[in-house]
Formats: C-alpha cells, sequence, structure tokens
C-alpha cells in the first residue's frame, strides 16, 4: 500500500510536470517558426482570418509531437530535482526503497507516451500535415498554377488492389510536361503490362505519350525476358483523365503520409532506382521521436537529483543541455546513414540507444 501511494505521487509530480512543459515548449516554437510562417501567408498572399485560424490550429499537432520528448525530460529534470531538494528522495531511501524502484513511475509515464506520440505520430499528424497544405493551395495560394515537381505518383486502387500504377521522373509546370513517365498494369498483383515514354504532354483535356515503348509481361517473365514482346510508338494517349494541377495537388508530401503510405512509397521509387533517404528518414522518425519520451525519462530522473534546494533553473539549463546534445547525435548520425556507411535505421536509432544506456548507467550510479 504504501509503495502504491508513492508511485500515484511520483506519477502525478512527474505528469503534472509533464503538461506544464507540453504548453511551454509548444509556445516556444509556434511563437520561434509558426507564427512567423502565418505572418508571410498574411503579407504575401493577403491570407483571410478563417485561413489564418485553420493554419494556425492544423500546425499544433506538428508542432506538439517534436515536444513530447522534451517536456518527458524537462519533467523528469524538475520533478525529480523538486523530490530531491526537499529531501523526500532520502526520506523514501530511508523506508527501504531503492532509487531505481523510485523511477518506475516515471518509466511507466515515459513508455506509455512514447506509444501514444506513435499513435498520434501515424493518424493525427499526418492528417493535419495533409490539411494545412490544402489550406495554404487552395484558400491562400487560390489554387494557383503548379510548379515543377519530381517524382509524380499516380495510383489507381480498385477494392483495395492496385491496378494501375503510373511514374514520372519530373513534372515541368512551363511546359506541362511529365518527363520519363512509366506506367505498369497489374493483373492478380503483378505485373502484367509496361509502357516507357520519354515525356507526356498535357493537351487541354488529356496527356499525350511520346516516344515510347511498350512491354507485354507474360506470367512468370521479368520486364528484360518480356523484351520478345515489345511494341514502339511515337504518341500514345496516357489513360489519366487528371489535370496537371489535380496531379501535382494530389501528390503527399513525406510529413503528411502514414507509416504504411511510406512504405508503399519507398517500394516504387526503389523501383525506378531513385533515392529514397528521405522517406526512410521520414518513416524511421515516425518511431524514433516518439520513444525519445522513454530515453528521456531514463536520463532525466537520476540528472534530477541534487544535493541542496537549488531553483528549477538548474533542471532547465540541464534539459537544454542533453536536447542539444541529442539532436546533435540525431543529424550526425542520420547523416551517416545517409551516407550509407552505416544502415540509415541504425544512423537514426543510434541517439535513442546511446541515451538509454546512458539513463541506465545514470539510474544505477544514483542507485548506489
Amino acid at each position: 500500500m504504501r509503495i502504491r501511494i508513492l508511485d500515484r505521487y511520483i506519477f502525478q509530480e512527474v505528469a503534472s510536470t509533464f503538461l506544464f512543459s507540453i504548453c511551454a515548449f509548444t509556445a516556444v516554437f509556434v511563437g520561434s517558426g509558426t507564427l512567423f510562417r502565418i505572418a508571410e501567408f498574411i503579407t504575401d498572399y493577403g491570407a483571410s482570418f478563417s485561413a489564418v485560424a485553420k493554419l494556425f490550429v492544423l500546425s499544433l499537432p506538428g508542432v506538439i509531437v517534436w515536444t513530447f520528448p522534451m517536456s518527458m525530460l524537462l519533467a523528469t529534470l524538475l520533478a525529480f530535482g523538486r523530490l530531491s531538494g526537499g529531501s523526500e528522495i532520502t526520506a523514501m531511501q530511508s523506508c527501504g526503497i531503492s532509487f531505481q524502484r523510485l523511477c518506475v513511475p516515471g518509466i511507466i509515464l515515459g513508455l506509455v507516451m512514447s506509444l501514444f506520440s506513435v499513435w498520434f505520430n501515424e493518424f493525427i499528424v499526418p492528417w493535419s500535415n495533409g490539411a494545412y497544405h490544402r489550406v495554404v493551395n487552395y484558400e491562400i495560394k487560390n489554387n494557383t498554377a503548379p510548379k515543377s515537381q519530381d517524382h509524380i505518383i499516380i495510383k489507381d486502387i480498385k477494392s483495395g488492389t492496385i491496378e494501375r500504377l503510373i511514374y514520372a521522373r519530373r513534372y515541368d509546370g512551363t511546359t506541362q510536361h511529365m518527363e520519363g513517365v512509366t506506367m505498369q498494369l497489374f493483373e492478380k498483383g503483378k505485373v502484367s503490362h509496361v509502357e516507357n515514354a520519354a515525356y507526356a504532354e498535357w493537351k487541354g483535356d488529356r496527356w499525350i505519350m511520346h516516344d515510347g515503348v511498350i512491354y507485354d509481361i507474360a506470367s512468370g517473365e521479368t520486364k528484360e525476358e518480356a523484351s520478345r514482346h515489345t511494341m514502339h510508338f511515337s504518341t500514345q494517349t496516357l489513360p489519366v483523365a487528371q489535370s496537371p494541377r489535380e496531379i501535382v495537388n494530389a501528390q503527399k508530401k513525406p510529413e503528411a503520409m502514414t507509416i504504411r503510405e511510406l512504405k508503399e512509397q519507398i517500394k516504387i521509387l526503389s523501383s525506378q532506382y531513385v533515392n529514397t533517404s528521405k522517406f526512410e528518414t521520414e518513416m524511421y522518425q515516425r518511431w524514433t521521436i516518439p520513444f525519445a519520451s522513454l530515453v528521456f525519462a531514463l536520463v532525466g530522473m537520476p540528472l534530477g537529483l541534487q544535493p541542496n534546494r537549488s531553483g528549477s533553473s538548474r533542471g532547465f539549463a540541464v534539459s537544454l543541455v542533453v536536447i542539444f546534445i541529442y539532436y546533435m547525435l540525431m543529424v550526425m548520425t542520420g547523416a551517416v546513414g545517409k551516407s550509407g556507411k552505416i544502415p540509415l535505421w541504425l544512423g537514426l536509432w543510434m541517439p535513442n540507444i546511446i541515451c538509454f544506456f546512458a539513463g541506465v548507467f545514470f539510474i544505477r550510479q544514483a542507485s548506489r
């Protein structure tokens, strides 16, 4: 019973400080970044109040998800710093309760927030980011003519099964051309027909492919084995009804995709020999950033211990140092992963791995 009361007490101390930290860090991020971008839309495009209000609300999930780990670190530092400064940790340990046992409520809260962040990052953030871009394109920029864009992907899916996939290496908004076009038709989940074209041109109501090759692939054949079934063409209609504006606006940015969509995008781009590190980074960070809440809880609790009644300024200072070190590691190891010297997933997980073992080490040292 005594342990349960202490667990509840420590949990409440950390949770209340955690909520305060979320508000504090969110205010900092919004004030230093989001409001400046919104101000640019007002001055450059004359954005209306309703559009600005939507942008502000829709930008919050993407900001908040980055504040969870920082808030967990600051919460454990301040909560355990206050308990330590008031000699409450010493009193608890004098009752025979080890410091490792006192860390359990913080670890549980860190794990819960990590799992919640994964869910939040998968279902709320992509939707809000997608809606944010739609408000910018349709309500603020008034659906202006699309500019050039790389890696256009158009999928025709029926009953959950892909029937047609079209990929263009680049769309040129000046000439309204899609360059390096590949169309694949599927039967029972396998490619049965491939058409490659040098480019496709928008003719006002349809797309016309130019200078292409058609491959009919029989069951069990690869594209190379199907070379005997090829046919060249000079022009051919591309079966896509969308206009250039509709196609470009339908393309999702990595931050607006779910993990499943990111995996599909990586698979499609890999088949076209395109560098997918940008999408892979986004996919892995959907896990690494949320689980930073757990590792920050492990680091923050022992670092929060203090021998005297120092103020909360120490907790803020230590949290800033740890956050700086973590994100410096994230940038460095991520760059090493993108260079190919180590697997990208390992480079992005490396800061969490280092902080995890550092947290375990600090807790063991504090227990002594």
